[in-house]
């Protein structure tokens, strides 16, 4: 279950979140990161990786450590280049196999697999929406091992698609002003893309470097859950970057496969919180659990209710798992033949998928308790992070309006929407 140890922390060596304390940019890697080849390479890395990142996850939560010797690993293991395009050098895995790393990721620590999140979402954008320079330049730092964080979302605009930040072309460089919030992975990158219009109402996404001036990232992320994604704010004043780094976006304007791509990501990371949850609770149930009076069982275990609950908490795990292989194929397909139909096909696919992995994240998360009875709530065993991170995680976008856009579909043969968050 990874659970909490009386370990004493240095905080000097592990920064911890929400802290006041400056942290210094991380610098970049000295040596390429490794390149991933196929997609049981990729399956078998993260199991790898997942291994070592279980071992801490419930103290990392406890002390809001920020996982950095982790982001390293992974950043450098080749997972954040895996849908990098073979015409690039890079894997091109299927969208299938990204899910199941993400979620083979977030089974151990979900924080950590989000943090992956507006990375691999970023290097999508670029593969859509990138000058054959601007990939060349972009795809190359992700096969380096080159971080992308993120400055998209900001907190006071009237709705998440409204932004307020402004980018101004001057001559070879475009200046970039604005302020940003749930900045997933800011902090621990060494490249800020930030998401802005011009004058015109266009869109871009600017690569700022970390440590560029007028950029400063606050480590003011104070959620109850998912608690080291280090998602605070960032603020640009007058950041100048060059013009070529200035990506374009139009990949809304047409059927692209940009909103499923962010989307089965958020879905990959529930269903690990699911499964890492019912691995626990299994565990716990078969350890310390103590059967109730009224069973005549000798073990937790024996009796028949949890039995019973084990079994449907697993029957909708592999649903939503089945699920999201199948997003995944959907938008393989959608992004070799990009057409409204298939495009759509592949965002009805997903927000299924978004639905059953919502639907069991927090289903699994409540059921551990009732389960494992009242010393699962113990501060030593450190499970309440589970129902924290799925219920801070699932309202990344309302499940609520999934089951619109996918009734709509099927009855009245509406396209849904497209955007970052559909």
């Amino acid at each position: 279950m990874g659970s909490i140890t009386d370990t004493k922390i240095d905080h000097s060596v592990h920064p911890r979140v929400n802290s006041t304390d400056p942290f210094t940019p991380r610098p970049r890697p000295v040596k390429p990161a490794h390149v991933i080849w196929s997609d049981e390479e990729a399956i078998q890395i993260a199991e790898t990786l997942a291994a070592s990142f279980k071992v801490g996850a419930a103290l990392r939560d406890r002390e809001g450590l920020l996982p950095v010797a982790e982001l390293d690993a992974y950043s450098q293991s080749g997972l954040w280049s895996i849908n990098v395009p073979k015409a690039f050098g890079g894997p091109e895995v299927s969208y299938a196999t990204l899910a199941k790393v993400i979620a083979i990721i977030a089974a151990a620590d979900p924080a950590i697999a989000q943090i992956t999140q507006n990375h691999l979402a970023i290097v999508a954008t670029v593969d859509l929406d990138g000058t054959e320079e601007q990939k060349k330049l972009f795809f190359g730092w992700a096969l380096e091992g080159i971080r992308y964080g993120n400055a998209f979302s900001e907190l006071k605009s009237k709705t998440v698609a409204d932004f307020e930040t402004k980018v101004v072309h001057d001559g070879d460089e475009v200046i970039v002003d604005g302020e940003k919030f749930y900045t997933t992975g800011a902090l621990l990158a060494h490249i800020v893309p930030i998401v802005g219009v011009d004058e015109t109402g266009q869109g871009y996404l600017v690569f700022a470097d970390r440590d560029a001036p007028g950029l400063t990232v606050t480590n003011n992320w104070s959620s109850f859950g998912q608690r080291t994604t280090a998602s605070g704010s960032v603020k640009i004043e007058n950041v100048r970057v060059p013009r070529a780094r200035a990506l374009k976006v139009t990949s809304f304007d047409h059927p692209t496969v940009g909103g499923p791509v962010s989307q089965i990501i958020q879905s990959a990371i529930d269903v690990g919180i699911a499964r890492g949850t019912i691995d626990d609770t299994i565990e716990f149930v078969s350890k310390y659990s103590r059967p109730w009076i009224d069973s005549g069982k000798a073990t937790a275990g024996e009796d028949l209710f949890t039995i019973a609950q084990i079994g449907d908490l697993k029957i909708k795990l592999h649903a939503a798992e089945a699920l999201l292989e199948i997003a995944g194929h959907a938008i393989d397909a959608a992004r070799a033949n990009p057409t409204l139909e298939t495009v759509s096909e592949a965002t009805i696919k997903t927000g299924e998928s978004k639905v059953l992995t919502t639907e069991i994240a927090i289903l699994s998360t409540n059921k551990l308790f009732e389960l494992a009875g009242t010393r699962s709530t113990l501060a030593e065993h450190g499970l309440d992070r589970h129902w924290r991170n799925a219920r801070v995680h699932t309202l990344h976008d309302p499940v609520r309006w999934k089951y619109y856009h996918v009734g709509n579909y099927y009855l009245n043969c509406v396209h849904p929407p497209r955007h970052a968050w559909n």
